[in-house]
């Protein structure tokens, strides 16, 4: 396993001192802007409001160690940029400008690890780190056990479980619709005061609050949205989509996220600590981007998706669902139908040829790749046909630099690369 770079230069001082000074501390307003969240992604619990996702008191699944890979020796190359895996995931012996601030990872090969590491300033192995959207793919899992055990049907509207909704943009709209983001909602993820990504982030508390009328629960602000054109379109990405998914859970269950999520997902992958889930005033967990695991956990997360949703010989996640989401759609039909919604879409630059469904991304359709992806650097890839599971939970500096993205993706092909010539 690769170790963390011994020379590695902390970002200028955060959180040091007791107390630290004014000038070091987080704000609100300042906790996912650099150099702060090197230290808040790593210590979310003292950030924002959290509760458990119980990993129950079974067994932790094993990662036991593989043959090591040398990831100095791996290349990456996008365009006429290069360098090495290690550099880039900041664990090269030397220091190599690659590294846009990567706190944790680890590749799994047929479930052993082949390589790891912790270079973050603040990261270790035991601590959780925020997944953003990384953590949609979570939800995603738990709908389709929800599916497969009667409680929710994927062509039902949401006003049926959730009749506040009726008067709503939300109303006509399907699970299906939800979970592969082609509702008519008018909601980007992206906007400035006054929009309704703006005031969702404020009514969880996630920043400063802007607005004196501000609803007191993210799902008071869903009941709010209004919708610009049918449902079924093309391809959107709206984080509005997941926490609605999230609602719908809880009502169809009667039971709340983090016991929910715990007892049908985390406990049963074999999870070595809890969850942790960020929660709005009203105690709503916000599913689209407020969960925070250890880099182990990511990748037994990772690993579950791989091995069709099967831990030994307990089935936790439909191994069918899995199946259709690598698929696009599972029948011809379908499947033309998803990758047209995204072609159309604007992310469809981004991953030509590509798709999402059930709310995975999959960047590599011809080899049926599963992938999440949250901003700031946190990545899930589960490539089944390679055995290949790679987790990585950073601190970019920016959100999503596109030049930080690719080359990860050249790294982790690159990667898959590697460990598919040993076998």
């Amino acid at each position: 396993m690769s170790t963390a770079r011994t020379d590695r230069v902390l970002d200028p001082a955060v959180m040091t001192g007791f107390p630290p000074p004014p000038e070091q501390r987080w704000t609100l307003a300042t906790w996912q802007q650099p150099p702060v969240n090197r230290w808040s992604f790593n210590h979310l619990r003292e950030v924002l409001r959290t509760a458990r996702v119980g990993r129950g008191s079974g067994p932790v699944r094993s990662l036991r160690p593989g043959e090591a890979l040398d990831l100095s020796a791996i290349t990456w190359q996008r365009g006429r940029h290069t360098g090495t895996v290690a550099g880039l995931l900041g664990v090269a012996t030397e220091p190599e400008p690659d590294d846009p601030g990567t706190d944790a990872f680890v590749v799994l090969h047929d479930g052993a690890v082949v390589a790891g590491g912790s270079p973050g300033p603040f990261a270790a192995a035991d601590r959780p780190h925020l997944l953003m959207s990384c953590g949609k793919a979570m939800i995603g899992a738990l709908v389709g056990i929800l599916v497969d055990r009667g409680a929710l049907r994927l062509d039902v509207p949401v006003q049926s479980w959730i009749p506040e909704l009726t008067d709503t943009g939300y109303a006509d709209a399907t699970v299906r619709h939800l979970l592969d983001m082609r509702s008519g909602i008018r909601f980007v993820d992206t906007g400035g005061a006054g929009s309704p990504a703006r005031r969702l982030r404020e009514a969880i508390g996630w920043t400063p609050p802007t607005h004196p009328d501000l609803p007191t629960s993210m799902y008071d602000l869903l009941a709010t949205l209004s919708a610009d054109r049918p449902h079924g379109g093309a391809f959107q990405y709206r984080s509005s989509e997941t926490d609605l998914l999230g609602w719908l859970c809880e009502r169809a269950t009667g039971v709340r996220m983090p016991d929910l999520l715990g007892e049908l997902l985390w406990a049963p992958l074999g999870a070595a600590q809890d969850l942790d889930a960020v929660v709005d005033p009203a105690g709503a967990v916000v599913v689209d981007g407020g969960f925070a695991c250890t880099i182990g956990d990511l990748a037994r997360f990772g690993q579950l998706l791989c091995d069709d949703g099967a831990v030994g010989d307990r089935q936790v996640v439909p191994a069918a669902w899995l199946a259709d989401a690598r698929a696009g759609g599972g029948d011809p039909t379908t499947a033309v139908d998803v990758a047209a919604a995204f072609a159309a879409s604007q992310s469809a630059a981004l991953f030509p040829g590509g798709a999402y469904r059930s709310h995975h991304w999959l960047p590599r359709a011809d080899r049926g790749v599963l992938m999440s992806m949250g901003i700031h650097g946190q990545l899930l890839w589960v490539e089944p046909d390679r055995r290949l599971v790679v987790a990585v939970l950073s601190s970019w500096a920016r959100p999503q630099p596109m030049s930080a993205l690719h080359a990860t993706f050249a790294a982790v092909d690159a990667i898959g690369t590697a460990v598919a010539q040993r076998s």
